[in-house]
C-alpha cells in the first residue's frame, strides 16, 4: 500500500510542479514580452528575411524575382575574390584580437596600480573608445596621408625617409595599418574590462601571496591571471564579434581598396551589393558571415558553460 500511495503522489507533485513553472511565466511574460518582441522584430526577423532573399534571384533595382535555390551561393563561391577575402578577414580578425588583448594585459595592470595622475591616465585610454569611430579613421587618414600627414613630416624631419610613402594607398602596407587603427580603437574597452576583473581579486589572497614571499610577477602570473580567466573570454569574444562586423575603419580609409586588396568580408559584401549591384551574392555571403557569428557565439557559450561548471 505504501509503494502505491508513493507512486500516485509523485505524478501529482510532477504535475504541480509543471503549473507552477506555466504560472510564472505567464506572470513574467507582461515584463519580458516587449523584450521577446524587440529581440523578434530587430534581430531575429531580419535574418529570416535575409536568409529568404539569400534563395532568391534579384533584379539590378533590388526587386525580388523568383525562387533560384543555390543559385547565389553557387555564384558566391565561384567568385575567385572571395577566398582572398575570406583569408584576410581571419587574419583581420584573430591578428587584431590577439594585439589588442596582449597590450591591453599590461595596460591594465597600470592603471591598477596606485600612483600620481591615474585618473587622468584612465581618462586619457577611455577618449579613442568614446570617440566616434568614423572620425578616429578620418584622423589616421591624416597623419597617414602621403604629402600632408604628420608620420611623413616626422619621418623626413628625422631623417628616416628621403621622399613621401602612401601608407594607405600601398597594398603592401595599408592593411596592416588599418589593422593598427582597428586595436587601437579596441585597446580601451578590453583594458577597462580587464581592469574590471582586476579589481574584482580580493585582495586578502593578494596579501597572504606577498607575505608567502611571491614576487610581483609570480603574484600575477600564478594568481591574478588565472583569476582573470572570465573577464578574459569576455573581452575575446565581445572583440570578436566587434572586429569582424568592423566596417567604418576600412571603409572611411581606403574603402577596400586598391581593388580589393584591404576588404574584409563585410566590406566586400557592402561592396558587391551597391557598387557591382550583385545582390545575390551579396546576401548569401550575409548568410555566411551569420554563419560564422554563430559559431562564435556557440564558442562562448560552450566556454562560459564550461567555466561555470568548473567554479
Amino acid at each position: 500500500m505504501a509503494t502505491a500511495t508513493s507512486s500516485e503522489t509523485k505524478p501529482q507533485s510532477t504535475k504541480k510542479l509543471k503549473v507552477s513553472h506555466n504560472v510564472s511565466f505567464l506572470s513574467a511574460l507582461p515584463w519580458i514580452g516587449p523584450a521577446l518582441f524587440l529581440i523578434f522584430l530587430v534581430v531575429i526577423w531580419p535574418v529570416v528575411i535575409l536568409v529568404r532573399t539569400s534563395f532568391t534571384d534579384i533584379s539590378l533595382a533590388g526587386s525580388l524575382l523568383e525562387f533560384n535555390g543555390l543559385a547565389n551561393y553557387r555564384d558566391l563561391f565561384a567568385n575567385v575574390d572571395l577566398y582572398p577575402v575570406l583569408r584576410r578577414t581571419f587574419f583581420w580578425v584573430f591578428g587584431i584580437v590577439f594585439f589588442t588583448i596582449a597590450l591591453s594585459l599590461p595596460l591594465a595592470q597600470l592603471i591598477n596600480q596606485n600612483f600620481p595622475g591615474r585618473k587622468f591616465v584612465r581618462w586619457a585610454l577611455i577618449f579613442p573608445w568614446a570617440a566616434s569611430v568614423v572620425m578616429t579613421s578620418m584622423i589616421w587618414t591624416w597623419i597617414l596621408d602621403a604629402y600632408s600627414g604628420e608620420l611623413n613630416l616626422t619621418l623626413s624631419e628625422l631623417g628616416l625617409i628621403s621622399e613621401p610613402v602612401d601608407w594607405v594607398g600601398n597594398p603592401g602596407t595599408s592593411f596592416y595599418f588599418l589593422m593598427w587603427v582597428a586595436i587601437f580603437v579596441s585597446i580601451p574597452f578590453t583594458t577597462f574590462v580587464l581592469l574590471a576583473g582586476l579589481q574584482s581579486i580580493p585582495n586578502d589572497i593578494v596579501e597572504a601571496a606577498s607575505v608567502d614571499g611571491a614576487t610581483s610577477w609570480q603574484i600575477y602570473r600564478r594568481l591574478k591571471f588565472p583569476l582573470l580567466r572570465n573577464s578574459l573570454l569576455i573581452a575575446t569574444i565581445i572583440n570578436l564579434i566587434n572586429v569582424f562586423n568592423s566596417f567604418p575603419i576600412i571603409w572611411v580609409m581606403t574603402r577596400g581598396g586598391p581593388g580589393y586588396d584591404t576588404d574584409t568580408t563585410t566590406t566586400f559584401a557592402y561592396k558587391l551589393a551597391f557598387i557591382e549591384s550583385n545582390m545575390g551574392q551579396s546576401t548569401a555571403l550575409g548568410v555566411l558571415n551569420f554563419g560564422i557569428i554563430l559559431i562564435v557565439v556557440g564558442f562562448y557559450l560552450k566556454a562560459t558553460k564550461a567555466t561555470r561548471t568548473e567554479v
